[in-house]
């Protein structure tokens, strides 16, 4: 009998751990968006590392979308290494970290705060120096992680970006589908990603590719597909994907396509075609996908659909990676929290 790993079983937690999320954080949300409205930002800079930083990824097309703000990417060596100061007066910066103990996330939301930017940690730990820093600390709510690939926690993540989001705006139609979304990161999750096994035990590279919010997603799969299955896995948005990563493409290219029933729908449905005629093995997920696809939900809300995606995707790892002979619970080289400068 095949043993779950822990980082299945964590994963299988995430609709618990969103409910959870959605519940305990209203209270410093309405004080959090009170204070948006009252002083809105002139823009929004996002500061996180690895899986944080796709959570925060997915952020950016959130705000960006919804509220029009531009959300630039921190780079916290500007502080921690070149001793650069801040100037981020009247600026949203946000922190995403599991642990909120890496030194350079902490040094970075120092700096932003003395800078004059509004700080908000995004948190497992609400105990954790980040959490000290920051005036204001939305908890994930993950419970224990111990698993080093992070899913739960990303999962979480991104769950309280659009939590600020769907308050921030008022957007009913949003509100709605976040109340929605825990069942429905459950239903993802137990569906049967057996095909993703068949496309890549043997492979040795793979292009996934999205757009928008379905392009974050991406960059999340193509992460944990290197992580934990020693796989090169490299995500590119559709958009740029024809401009020099097809170059790599050979007959049998394995690509991996994220359709969402957006905008991007029709754009990205041209460029899986122009892979396939290249001789790329396409294989797609999503409420959009029209090739031979993975199992999907249907299509909810634009900016909810691409978690669980993500959460199918955790759903069927751990089976690719026992056929690519890992051990998910213990990738090659890493550990849990990784604290840079």
């Amino acid at each position: 009998m095949t043993t779950v790993s822990r980082a299945h079983s964590e994963a299988g937690e995430a609709g618990a751990v969103v409910s959870r999320l959605i519940a305990a954080n209203e209270t410093v949300l309405r004080a959090l968006t009170g204070r948006l409205r009252a002083r809105p930002p002139r823009f929004v800079i996002a500061s996180a590392r690895g899986s944080s930083s796709h959570a925060a990824y997915y952020g950016k097309y959130l705000i960006e979308q919804t509220l029009g703000l531009v959300v630039a990417a921190a780079a916290p060596s500007v502080q921690t290494i070149y001793a650069a100061p801040l100037h981020v007066e009247d600026a949203l910066f946000i922190t995403v970290s599991q642990s909120g103990r890496s030194p350079d996330l902490v040094a970075m939301a120092e700096a932003a705060r003395r800078g004059g930017a509004l700080t908000v940690a995004m948190v497992n730990d609400a105990a954790s120096p980040l959490a000290g820093t920051c005036e204001f600390v939305l908890p994930l709510h993950a419970g224990p992680e111990l698993s080093v690939a992070a899913t739960k926690s990303y999962i979480a993540a991104v769950a309280a970006f659009l939590h600020l989001v769907a308050r921030w705006t008022g957007d009913a139609a949003l509100d709605a589908a976040l109340v929605r979304l825990p069942g429905r990161l459950r239903t993802a999750f137990t569906q049967d990603w057996a095909a993703l096994s068949d496309l890549l035990t043997d492979a040795s590279d793979l292009l996934v590719i999205g757009r928008g919010t379905g392009f974050a997603a991406a960059k999340e799969i193509a992460l944990k597909l290197k992580e934990t299955c020693g796989l090169h896995a490299e995500a590119f948005s559709s958009a740029e994907v024809l401009h020099g990563p097809v170059a790599l493409l050979e007959p049998g290219f394995p690509v991996l396509a994220l359709m969402l029933d957006d905008a991007a729908r029709d754009g990205l449905t041209r460029v899986v075609a122009d892979l396939r005629a290249k001789g790329a093995r396409v294989l797609a997920v999503g409420p959009a996908a029209t090739v031979p696809a993975l199992p999907g939900l249907p299509p909810d809300h634009p900016l909810c659909d691409a978690l669980p995606i993500v959460a199918g995707f955790y759903g069927g790892l751990d089976a690719l990676a026992r056929a690519r002979g890992r051990d998910i619970d213990r990738p090659r080289h890493l550990r849990k929290v990784t604290e840079t400068l």
